[in-house]
């Protein structure tokens, strides 16, 4: 059953992925993001590892795609409908295709090739990447908090008008 789960959603999240590049408008291209990012929260769910998934899904499919969004909403790209020719060149399609193919090519001869042990369980719980989060690394993570602050700060006053503008 989970053979068929990953086949079923690792062939979704590869046509999505594909979507995003002929997508004619910004908000598809979004659309088709989101849900390549949910059908990679499902693969690494059937990986067993829950708390990647839980985080997969809260910072890239929730923060990262409603930026995204206010992003092509502010540009005013939303509705505009964006032909394949205007946003790639010949030259940048072609050496995108060739550099695809060789590093496929790489990456199937040297899987062939590899003799890789089973699997074995996973060591990192949530239990424990919480307690050594919390109390290894409190002061980086406070840290990072601080800097997370001091870039929203900064975000907000360089979009606020001046007060003579007004």
């Amino acid at each position: 059953m989970e053979t068929a789960f990953f086949w079923i959603f690792s062939t979704i999240a590869v046509l999505s992925a594909i979507n995003i590049l002929f997508a004619t408008r910004p908000t598809r291209a979004l659309l088709s993001l989101l849900l390549t990012m949910l059908c990679l929260a499902v693969l690494y769910t059937l990986l067993h590892a829950y708390f990647v998934a839980i985080v997969h899904i809260i910072v890239y499919a929730g923060a990262v795609m409603v930026l995204f969004l206010f992003i092509i909403m502010l540009g005013g790209l939303g509705a505009t409908t964006l032909p394949i020719q205007k946003r790639f060149s010949p030259l940048h399609l072609f050496l995108a295709t060739v550099t695809g193919l060789t590093l496929m090519v790489a990456v199937i001869r040297i899987f062939s090739k590899a003799n890789y042990p089973p699997l074995q369980d996973a060591m990192g719980t949530v239990e424990r990447v919480g307690k050594n989060l919390f109390s290894n690394y409190i002061v980086p993570f406070e840290l990072i908090t601080v800097l997370i602050l001091l870039g929203i700060f900064a975000a907000i006053s360089l979009t606020r008008k001046p007060k003579d503008a007004e």
